[in-house]
């Protein structure tokens, strides 16, 4: 049904196409049963809580040097549990006694991370106490818990012939300099169109990954609140009710955005929109009609109160430190803490809060470590300038978990909320539906999700990066390989871009985030273009059409 101008409500039509093919599962907005109208994101999935460092070295959750998973658990196996039980408290008292001085900190380190902010979830930490007792060598030097990584053999102990001799601690290793990396963007929400298409050409990823999310851009209902003098209206609650009575509530952005989709969202063809902040209505319930035909579709609400500007950032990275990031991880290093520093330094006035998720895959020395969000800058540098690439093995990493300990994180409502997902692999395929989970909670957060693709991202990873970024109103960044580091970068599936530094892309990225409107790169910081691009937007062809 056309589109109608509804009473004190602006509804402008941003998008002229033909009508488009519907896609398989989100072609109608029509009532599932059981289900109805307006459907709220599953509720985050639950973890165990990650380990602590000191408690997984001493439960044995740590790989050990030397020998296969198997043989360290038939040697565990054969010995009595009384053994088992002097070796735990030997290691224990060679540990806290014998212990070699700590490693020198980083030359940015201004006092260490707080050992109590930081958490490791290992992948065998669920094994039997007993079985966990047997000596192991600890491995990683850039461990928190100031545990010694072996100890020193004791005269006439049972245990000479098991415990190594201690080797030196390596010193830290001076990281690259930043500025080096090159990457291109691509904002799918300016580019609806060309994302349907995508989309529909990735139905054979369907075959393989049974829970394939899907983002349905062919129509996008945008709400934007502003005051009476147009400016936008950060984090107001936009309430979506439903002809059945159900509804979905999410908060704009700090353009005063929020964006809805109505295959996604499962919105009725009759709904009504409006809008709270603080507890209070400041856009009293007005109704609309949603469009059929693809295309987009803006609703403007205006606030019975002057807009606030934002003060705050939570910026949280999750990088995966599997083996095969090796080739580039020493630069993602040294871009993240130039990332960090400039933003830190541009917006001083910003209370920014910073953390991460580093993580691996199962069976690796960890699968996520976190550190919580800080505001001290020299703390959380220095807990990135510790992490090396290690581990990994098959293509697809623990994104799923990694995910869920990110967006489970104390995100404050009043700010501006940035996730920075730095991976060169898709989840596990039957994981594939609780990382989605963990993405459509961090949209229900009003968390922004910002992917950076590093070299190896296949189709799996790109699709699941970019639907990620697209319900989160962010954008997909990809690295090129202009840089000459690391190893080839597939191309991106998308149709325009252009190529400048990776860090002073992210930059632009999290200062479009904080300010509300898009900031592009300067004549001189663009190494190349791709494709006919435009402000963001890729200019189509006359003959267009979606289906194509």
């Amino acid at each position: 049904m056309r589109s109608r101008l509804m009473t004190s409500v602006t509804m402008v039509a941003v998008l002229a196409a033909a009508p488009g093919p519907m896609p398989i599962s989100t072609a109608q907005a029509r009532s599932v049963t059981g289900q109805g109208f307006c459907r709220n994101a599953d509720p985050l999935p639950r973890l165990d809580p990650e380990v602590h460092p000191q408690q997984q070295q001493l439960d044995g959750a740590i790989k050990a040097e030397g020998g296969s998973k198997r043989d360290r658990s038939d040697s565990m196996a054969s010995e009595p549990p009384s053994l088992l039980l002097l070796h735990h408290h030997l290691l224990l008292h060679l540990h806290l006694h014998l212990s070699p001085p700590m490693a020198p900190p980083s030359p940015d380190y201004d006092g260490g991370v707080d050992e109590a902010a930081i958490a490791v979830t290992g992948s065998r930490s669920a094994r039997p106490m007993l079985e966990s007792a047997s000596p192991v060598t600890v491995i990683g030097s850039d461990m928190t818990s100031g545990l010694p990584a072996s100890a020193p053999p004791v005269t006439g102990s049972t245990t000479d012939s098991r415990v190594p001799p201690p080797r030196p601690y390596p010193r830290p290793q001076p990281l690259p300099q930043s500025g080096i990396l090159t990457a291109g963007e691509h904002d799918d929400l300016l580019n609806p169109e060309l994302y349907a298409a995508y989309v529909n050409r990735s139905g054979d990823l369907g075959q393989e990954v049974r829970n394939l999310p899907r983002v349905d851009t062919t129509r996008v209902l945008t709400v934007k609140v502003a005051d009476r003098s147009g400016q936008p209206i950060p984090f107001a609650d936009v309430t979506v009710t439903c002809s059945d009575g159900n509804s979905i509530t999410m908060a704009t952005q700090a353009d005063g955005n929020v964006v809805f989709f109505p295959g996604l969202d499962r919105l009725s063809e009759r709904i009504t929109v409006s809008a709270r902040k603080a507890g209070q209505t400041i856009a009293d319930a007005r109704p609309v009609l949603v469009a059929n035909a693809a295309g987009g579709q803006l609703v403007g609400l205006t606030a019975n109160q002057a807009a606030t500007k934002v003060t705050k950032l939570d910026l949280m990275l999750v990088v995966d430190t599997t083996g095969s990031m090796g080739d580039e991880i020493s630069y993602l290093q040294s871009e993240l803490r130039s990332i960090i520093a400039s933003i830190t330094a541009k917006h001083r006035q910003l209370d920014i809060r910073i953390g991460f998720v580093f993580y691996r895959d199962l069976g690796d020395e960890y699968v996520t470590r976190t550190v919580v969000f800080d505001r001290d800058v020299g703390r959380v540098q220095g807990a990135l300038a510790r992490q090396n690439a290690n581990g990994g093995g098959d293509y697809p990493e623990a994104m799923d978990q990694a995910m869920i300990r990110a967006v489970g994180q104390d995100w404050r409502p009043d700010a501006v909320k940035s996730l920075l997902l730095v991976a060169d692999a898709p989840p596990h395929d039957q994981l594939f539906g609780r990382t989605w989970q963990a993405a459509e909670a961090a949209r229900a957060k009003r968390i922004h999700i910002t992917p950076v693709a590093a070299s190896g991202v296949a189709d799996k990873a790109e699709y699941a990066m970019r639907a990620m970024a697209a319900a989160t109103q962010s954008r997909y960044l990809f690295l090129t390989d202009d840089s000459g580091v690391g190893n080839p970068h597939a191309a991106p599936a998308v149709d325009c871009y252009l190529v400048t530094k990776l860090d002073a892309l992210v930059r632009r990225v999290i200062d479009t985030q904080i300010s509300g409107r898009r900031i592009e790169p300067e004549d001189q910081e663009i190494i190349r273009s791709v494709g006919r691009y435009d402000a963001g937007k890729c200019i189509l062809p006359a003959d267009f059409q979606w289906q194509n």
